[in-house]
């Protein structure tokens, strides 16, 4: 099963780089193939610029990182996305990966119902987040959006359906016990 990474932190010294090195290492270990998208090493532009909105409902794109990004996704049977939630949500970058790469026929077509997702060949995917804020305040206080917005709609809409969330809560004041226990918990999950 070919699995891809997308990473979406600007510091390599940062504790979301150390989750996505222990990741890497078990599918290492195991001889699983993968591959990693680093939204900040590739400079990848999340602006979703006029002269790509004029093509916007052509499902067309001027990136050439976007389209990369989706021959990469094609050969994808799991999905990992790695962040820290900023402000309750997505960093912004991880936001422009998403409205930019998740283009019309190519995550999705348009049915008079909804949405009918087309990368239904990604079995499973994982949402490895850090907060600040407890995961308990983050799902009653903060509006629960990795939850509702991320997986119950934006995933699901592209064909994702099978999704599990795990995030580190008190990564920056956490004790160092705290976070190698959260690590071994990344290896039991890969």
């Amino acid at each position: 099963m070919k699995t891809t990474l997308v990473f979406a932190h600007p510091w390599h010294g940062s504790f979301n780089k150390a989750i996505l090195d222990t990741a890497v290492s078990k599918l290492e270990k195991q001889g699983k193939e993968y591959q990693i998208i680093d939204l900040y090493k590739d400079n990848f532009d999340p602006v979703l610029r006029e002269e790509d909105l004029a093509l916007y409902s052509k499902g067309e794109t001027t990136d050439p990182k976007v389209k990369e990004y989706q021959e990469i996704l094609k050969k994808t049977e799991e999905l990992v996305f790695i962040f820290p939630v900023w402000w309750y949500d997505l960093p912004a970058i991880l936001k422009g990966f998403i409205d930019k790469v998740m283009l019309k026929d190519f995550s999705y077509i348009e049915t008079k119902t909804g949405l009918k997702g087309l990368l239904t060949h990604i079995k499973k995917a994982k949402v490895i987040s850090t907060s600040e804020s407890p995961s308990w305040y983050l799902v009653l206080f903060g509006g629960n959006v990795i939850k509702k917005a991320f997986i119950k709609a934006t995933l699901k809409g592209v064909g994702i359906k099978d999704v599990q969330w795990i995030n580190s809560s008190l990564t920056t004041s956490g004790s160092k016990d705290k976070k190698v226990n959260f690590l071994k918990k990344i290896e039991r999950i890969f």
